[in-house]
This record gives C-alpha cells, structure tokens and sequence, in this order.
C-alpha cells in the first residue's frame, strides 16, 4: 500500500504540474479535469476517474505501473525528475547488538574476521539508480528495478535499496549540519560504476522475472509438444500406408517430407512466438548524502590482513554486506584471494578451464596467469 500511495502522489503532482485539476476520490483514486491540450494529447475526455487500488472508485479506469498510463506520467516529466541529490539527517542511534549483525552478515569461506572498531558515526553517500526493465514475450511484464550501492566500501545493498529508497524520499527531516567535502567517499569513475551495474543487473532482472520466464517456458514447451504429436501422428500414418500399399510409395513420401517441413516451419513460429525481449531504460538516479554508524573490522587469511569498515543504517537498521570485488552473487558468502586479499564469490577463485589452477579473477580479470587463457574461451 506504500508504493501505491507513492505512485498516486506521483501521477497527481505531475498532472498538476501539466496544468490539470486534481482532486482525491475515495477509494485510493483520484478526479482529473483535464486541460485542452492534455484531452487533445491522451485523447480523452476533460473529467477522468483514476483507480490505484485493488478497489476502483465508480467509473475509474485502472492505473499501474505496469501499462500506458506510467508511459503518460513520465512523458509529462520530460527531462525533469531524473536525478536527485538529497542530504538527510537520520536518528542518532547506536546499534545495539552489532557483534551478531556482523555474525549474520560475513559468511567467509576461507578466512576470519574480527571487529577492531566501535560503531562511529560516520557520513556516506549512496548511489541508487532505478531501471524501467520491460519483457515482451507473447505476454509483457514491467517493473522497476532499483541498484543501491554504497560509495564508499562498494557494498551493494539490494536487501533494503527499495526501504531505503521510500524511507528518504519521503522523509521530513532534512540535514541541518552539511558534511564537509572531505568527509564523503568521491565520485566513482564511470567505467568502474558500467561494471558492476553490466554485473549486477542482469542477475537482478533475471531473478525478478524467474516466474514469468518459467511460465512463458511452460507454454513453449506445451506448444512445441502438441505440435510434435500432431506432425508425428502424420508421419506415422503416412508410414503406416507406405507399408501397406506400395504402389503410392512416392505420393506417401512426399506426404511425410511435407509433414517435416511444415512441422520445422511451426517450430520456427513458436520459437519466434515466444522469443524474449527485454529492454532496461534509466529512470531515475538518487544520490542519498546521510549520517551512519560504521564499524571497523579486520579480515585475515593466512598472514596477510585486510581492514574494512561496514556502515550501519539507521533508517533501515540494517548493515552493509561485503562488498564483492569480483562478480556479484545474491549469495552473502565470499572468499578471500590469497594475493591481496580480494573478496570475491566462488566464481572468483575457480579454476582455469584449461590448466585447472584457481587464481582471483579481481588480480587476473583478463586471463589466467599460467596458462594466458581468457575467461570464456
């Protein structure tokens, strides 16, 4: 119900915006006049009745994210809207419990942490970018997908972007003490930050839509197997009556070479039928400038040391996770590299296909230093 209350004030303020008259109508909907040019651009009459909610007012046409009515909405915008920097003071809190948040949080495969560190407060900058992701199949699906990722350590923080997200977007508690320049993590170079998203998001679509995917596969090979009976019971017909009267032997094999091919035409149509399509456009970007709790710890692996600080939420009360310095995995656990002490997911440290060594793909990214054999070759 939060988000359709979010998505409703959006689509008010933007019509207002446009110079429409808007009124809130019971329940969860809204009462527009329209003005000339938006009943000329919609093609629509000037009064409308707007339903958000699972229950429509009288008369009101549906609204989702999902359809034109979102594509309207944001035609409106324009440009405007795309990107927001906000600076928000959160409550001065310290977490309790923090030795068992870190317990939950750092899975470590082959190495040991500890915490050398209070939980200071401390500043951050978040980077969250919300994508419009669209599937077309023989059915469509949208959504928007968000990718949160803490500035100053690299920890994603997928478990609470979407909380965090609402929580400051809607927050009347603005900062009234500016941290200093020095005190934020900078700017990440856009080549580092093109990585982890062509990293991360595909991973994150395909998660979002495994359901539909399934679905959309199950009909497939429905389809495909009603089709092969089909043809199948052709051929084997036609088999039948090529045993049995010879002397059409060429009529009945041309029959069974017409069944093959329209059976790989129909084969070709499903497969087109059912192709999959997606397209990911950028629908907003929030930087999020706020005050954290962050906690200090040490990785060890072998000899070697590694110090890494976690920041803690106050919004959310949530920690951080690990960052990845290889890859991304919605699987918590990690490993350390023994060189420098990356942190990566298992694909990180596998083995080379070729000479079988496991070497740390974030030291390596290009090849593997035996055998000089690349990634996916």
């Amino acid at each position: 119900m939060k988000t359709l209350g979010l998505f409703q004030s959006f689509a008010s303020g933007v019509m207002e915006r446009a110079g429409a008259l808007v009124e809130d109508l019971y329940p969860d909907g809204l009462s527009v006049c329209l003005p000339l040019e938006l009943q000329a651009e919609w093609r629509s009459d000037e009064m409308l009745a707007l339903g958000f909610g699972e229950t429509l007012p009288p008369g009101a046409q549906r609204v989702s994210l999902e359809g034109e009515w979102f594509e309207r909405f944001t035609a409106l915008l324009g440009g405007a809207g795309s990107g927001l920097r906000l600076t928000i003071a959160a409550p001065d809190q310290t977490p309790s419990g923090i030795d068992r948040m870190l317990e939950r949080q750092i899975q470590l495969g082959n190495g040991v942490y500890r915490m050398i560190g209070t939980a200071d407060r401390a500043w951050t900058r978040y980077l969250i970018v919300s994508f419009r992701c669209t599937a077309i199949s023989d059915e469509k699906r949208e959504t928007l997908i968000r990718f949160g990722v803490n500035l100053r350590q690299g920890s994603l923080i997928s478990a609470f972007v979407d909380q965090l997200f609402e929580l400051a977007v809607n927050t009347d508690n603005p900062a009234t003490v500016r941290p200093a320049i020095r005190d934020l993590p900078p700017d990440w170079p856009l080549t580092r930050l093109e990585s982890q998203v062509r990293q991360v998001l595909p991973r994150m679509i395909e998660a979002y839509f495994a359901t539909f995917l399934g679905g959309m596969q199950r009909r497939l090979d429905r389809d495909l197997a009603r089709v092969f009976d089909y043809y199948d019971g052709l051929s084997r017909e036609a088999h039948a009556r090529l045993r049995r009267k010879r002397g059409e032997a060429a009529i009945e094999q041309l029959r069974i070479e017409a069944a093959q091919r329209e059976y790989h035409a129909k084969v070709a149509d499903l497969r087109q039928k059912y192709a999959l399509r997606v397209t990911v456009e950028v629908s907003q970007i929030l930087e999020l400038v706020m005050p954290v709790s962050r906690v200090e710890i040490l990785l060890k692996r072998r000899k070697k040391e590694r110090r890494l600080s976690l920041d803690w939420n106050p919004l959310t009360r949530q920690l951080d996770s690990l960052p990845c310095d290889w890859g991304w995995s919605a699987d918590p656990a990690r490993l350390l590299c023994d060189d420098a002490l990356h942190l990566v997911e298992a694909g990180g440290l596998a083995p080379c296909a070729d000479c079988g060594r496991e070497y740390c793909r974030a030291c390596h990214p290009r090849q593997c230093p035996r055998c000089r054999l690349s990634p996916g070759e």
